[in-house]
């Protein structure tokens, strides 16, 4: 096969042949997938570190996708970040991001505003209409909108369920409250949505109630930070995100801003559809 030219070839080849993969070829694969501005902006050496192998592994995955070299192959990733990046400040905070070693609080918040910053300014270039239409099209026709998310991404989950009984969407949380998980999901059937939120290391809860709804015949939206998340073959749209990481601390802001987008486009929907009452306002808490 002919090397990928461009970085969504390269990442649609990652994904097809993962689990062809050696064990630390998948390392490797997890790391590029996961962390595409790093890889543009970091030094082999140190991106071999980052992802705990050898650099000769590094050289050796880029043979595996026949590039010359891993430089050859980095390009692509340098190429993406140009062309979404307005000016070179921004890819250097991006990189100063990852190596500070201040640690007062007004740094910190320098930091993470201006890494959140960068990372919600290029959503725009990662998810296509036609993606964020059929989301909210499958959303304005669920006979039940089921939601999961655990851990860390709980509050998107809560953010989901506070919103879309606002809309008056027959809504339901699973959190498993009382060791109720499968209970919960239990009632999952064909013509149902649910939003299912991960990200690495990818709880295993969500993972199953997930492939549960699949197999039920109801429609997932998944968000999650992968083209290789276990949540991305069971899904009907899926959203990887690049969050922001400052001093190994991964941020939410993204999923949030994309929750509060399809949630508003909803809302929207639904009122030209005249599915919301007249007398029914909508509260948004600010």
């Amino acid at each position: 096969m002919a090397a990928p030219t461009s970085l969504e070839q390269l990442q649609q080849a990652i994904s097809r042949n993962y689990d062809d993969l050696s064990k630390r070829l998948q390392q490797v694969a997890r790391f590029l997938l996961e962390h595409p501005n790093t890889v543009a902006l970091e030094t082999v050496a140190s991106l071999a570190v980052q992802c705990d192998v050898p650099p000769s592994t590094l050289v050796r995955f880029a043979a595996a996708f026949e590039y010359n070299g891993f430089s050859e192959m980095q390009n692509l990733f340098r190429q993406s970040l140009v062309e979404q990046t307005s000016s070179y400040s921004e890819r250097v905070k991006l990189s100063k991001s990852t190596s500070s070693t201040k640690t007062d609080a007004s740094h910190i918040l320098e930091e993470f505003s201006s890494s959140n910053a960068f990372s919600m300014n290029h959503m725009n270039h990662h998810f296509s209409q036609e993606m964020l239409s059929k989301a909210v099209d499958l959303l304005e026709n669920a006979q039940n909108i089921y939601l999961i998310g655990l851990r860390r991404a709980f509050p998107i989950s809560s953010y989901f369920a506070y919103s879309l009984r606002h809309l008056n969407k027959t809504t339901h949380l699973i959190d498993g409250g009382g060791g109720m998980l499968i209970e919960q999901a239990s009632n999952i059937r064909e013509n149902d949505v649910i939003i299912a939120t991960t990200f690495s290391p990818y709880a295993k809860e969500t993972v199953n109630v997930s492939e549960f709804a699949f197999k039920a015949g109801a429609k997932v939206i998944a968000i999650t930070d992968s083209k290789i998340s276990p949540l991305a073959a069971l899904s009907d749209v899926c959203f990887d995100i690049k969050e922001a990481e400052v001093m190994g601390f991964r941020s939410l802001t993204s999923s949030m801003t994309l929750a509060q987008t399809l949630l508003v486009a909803l809302a929207y929907r639904l009122d030209s559809d005249r599915k919301i009452g007249d007398s029914k306002q909508i509260e948004w808490e600010h």
